[in-house]
């Protein structure tokens, strides 16, 4: 079994392959020119990356890492509820897409709104069984029209 048919949905709507993450990692980015740090709950992947330039600096190779959420106060949980829904769909060799959620309530609480600022929502939809869920055909010469 792998997470080869299970997808982690990214904070800018894009999906990454669960089993190409190697690492799960929370952190806070820096407070720039009056905008507040925001806390990042990212996966790393196991493809290096780089840039870079002619000597001194040279080429630089780092990890990968894509943001599944963006929190105002750090998310602590969030790393170790990640790795275990991860665990549980691969025992049960899951197909589907992973998204993490936030609050976005800034402000006092609201009866409507029992989460707060900071915390990561984690949910998982199944894919449809392939052989139910074939896909529409397209018309011919006219592209994909369906909306997403």
């Amino acid at each position: 079994m792998s997470l080869s048919n299970t997808w982690l949905q990214l904070l800018d709507g894009n999906l990454v392959r669960a089993d190409q993450v190697v690492e799960i990692e929370l952190h806070q980015t820096p407070e720039i020119a009056g905008k507040p740090s925001r806390w990042l709950l990212d996966v790393v992947l196991a493809v290096p990356v780089g840039s870079g330039g002619p000597p001194p600096e040279g080429w630089r190779t780092w990890a990968l890492h894509r943001t599944l959420a963006q929190t105002s106060s750090p998310p602590t949980g969030a790393p170790g509820a990640l790795a275990r829904l991860l665990a549980r769909l691969d025992a049960a060799d899951a197909a589907g897409i992973v998204r993490a959620e936030t609050s976005r309530v800034q402000a006092a609480p609201h009866p409507d709104r029992t989460v707060a600022a900071g915390t990561v929502r984690l949910g998982f939809t199944a894919f449809a069984d392939a052989a139910q869920d074939e896909p529409e055909p397209l018309a011919a010469g006219t592209g994909d029209d369906h909306n997403y």
